[in-house]
């Protein structure tokens, strides 16, 4: 591709402003400034590691961190004696690299930095919102095939777009790192609050099993409600301005580009108002059961078109739809109901406004909270339990872990955000009871507000934890769980 002396120019001026390391072996100082993610721990090693001949493709929702966690990638390689002109970043969707095919960046980069287009030294590239060009899976795969030397990185936000193109053209050449919003457990330790919580056990059928306890549960709640208002964006965590009005931040720079940018591009949607009204209402509701045709006679929806509405959803990482069981942990044959949840529940605060820890919806927006930690652990197989089958035989658990070869019951949670279950819990825990007689299950763990402590019902023991605590436990062995599944 050709390009007049002015354009090139430009382009070439535009790769050494993005590519500050070149000149003085730094990151810009606004972001080296920032404190990492953990899961840096986790990204950093995948795209150091050169024996496998793979691009590693960094996926996720708007705003949370990918920008951020591939400087401070960088700038880990400049420590590690990685020669800083040997580190290209380039922003796809900068508007004067419009269409220009990732080979031509490469080039343009390396001829930025005065050397020879087939020069073969090691390079690690970053694309950042790779998306942005058209059939950038086409442009990748022959580039980790061409240049055997260079480690390429790409990230983007339209996950959807993203891993469908990853799943159908990278097959063998793609890695997928996926990063969700913030957990619990990162937004305590960004905050500089890791020290409210110490470690502890639990019994687990006469093992110990760790978890966390903490030294002051009325500040360790007043953060837990804090991280579901406001905690699922680093940038939401660190800036007053941006609470003060996180609807300003999230709304218009995270929901609206998805739902009326991003999916309307990525699947021709045309009523867009249509869908930004039927996530509005299953955000109101996050953690309600919904039913399609109970959707379709509130939304006014075609049932088969809320179907692809929700799965469009799902892909942007918005929300999550968790499948029902029956009380024996089995999936119903002709699904009817299922729950919707906010993969962060501070994405209802943006719509609406903050609640407070006597908000009649706490409860579910707690129960939210905790699905956040564990939708990305794609490791376990959870589904809630709900069963109706008339003599009084009806009933919920609002966690289950599925053993996958038995498509048995593991395990049960209950969330609770009052202390009333622990002081009577024959009273208050019908539905868990008679779960777990039904499925052989002798433990179970219920949250609370503050109270911790076993207890006994006729099935067997409970843990109950405050459910800060869970969620705290729950963040840290996820991002513990995706460490293993990439084998660190």
């Amino acid at each position: 591709m050709q390009y007049d002396s002015i354009i090139e120019g430009q382009i070439l001026g535009r790769l050494k402003m993005d590519n500050p390391w070149w000149i003085d072996g730094q990151i810009p100082a606004y972001y080296k400034n920032m404190l990492p993610r953990h899961y840096l721990d986790i990204f950093f090693p995948l795209v150091k590691d050169r024996m496998i001949r793979r691009a590693l493709i960094l996926m996720g929702p708007r705003r949370i961190g990918k920008t951020v966690m591939i400087y401070h990638t960088i700038q880990h390689l400049i420590d590690d004696g990685v020669p800083p002109q040997n580190i290209i970043y380039i922003s796809v969707e900068t508007p004067i690299y419009n269409k220009i095919p990732l080979e031509q960046l490469f080039i343009l980069a390396k001829q930025a930095l005065g050397k020879p287009s087939n020069n073969d030294e090691h390079y690690y590239v970053f694309f950042d919102e790779i998306q942005y060009l058209k059939d950038w899976e086409i442009h990748l795969k022959t580039l980790v095939d061409s240049y055997l030397n260079v480690k390429f990185v790409g990230s983007g936000s339209a996950a959807a777009a993203l891993k469908k193109s990853s799943n159908e053209s990278g097959a063998g050449r793609f890695t997928d790192f996926s990063l969700p919003p913030l957990t619990f457990y990162e937004y305590l330790h960004l905050k500089g609050y890791a020290q409210l919580m110490i470690p502890a056990s639990i019994d687990w059928k006469g093992q110990p099993i760790a978890c966390h306890s903490t030294i002051d549960i009325q500040t360790l709640n007043q953060l837990f409600i804090d991280y579901i208002n406001y905690g699922g964006y680093p940038e939401v965590v660190f800036s007053d301005r941006i609470r003060e009005n996180p609807g300003q931040f999230i709304r218009h720079d995270i929901i609206d580009k998805v739902l009326l940018r991003d999916l309307p591009s990525l699947y021709g949607i045309t009523d867009v108002q249509e869908l930004n009204s039927l996530f509005a209402m299953i955000a109101y509701n996050s953690g309600a059961q919904f039913s399609y045709q109970g959707l379709s006679k509130d939304s006014g929806i075609r049932k088969e078109t809320l179907r692809r509405y929700i799965e469009y959803l799902e892909a942007a990482f918005l929300m999550k739809k968790i499948h029902r069981s029956d009380d024996n942990a089995r999936q119903y044959q002709r699904e009817i109901n299922f729950k919707l949840y906010l993969t962060n529940p501070s994405l209802r605060c943006a719509l609406f406004q903050p609640i407070d820890s006597n908000d009649e919806l706490i409860g579910n927006l707690v129960e939210t909270a905790i699905y956040a930690q564990w939708i990305p652990r794609t490791s376990t197989t959870i589904a809630y339990a709900n069963w109706n089958e008339g003599n009084n035989k009806k009933g919920e658990v609002d966690i289950i872990g599925i053993n996958p070869a038995r498509q048995t019951a593991a395990w049960a949670v209950e969330v609770k955000w009052t202390n009333r279950p622990y002081h009577n819990p024959q009273g208050e825990l019908h539905s868990l009871n008679y779960f777990m007689e039904r499925n052989g299950l002798d433990y179970a763990i219920v949250t609370s507000i503050s109270e911790t402590g076993m207890r006994q019902i006729p099935a067997g023991q409970l843990q109950f934890l405050p459910a800060a605590c869970y969620a705290y436990t729950v963040g840290e062995n996820t991002i513990r769980a995706t460490k293993t599944l990439f084998g660190l």
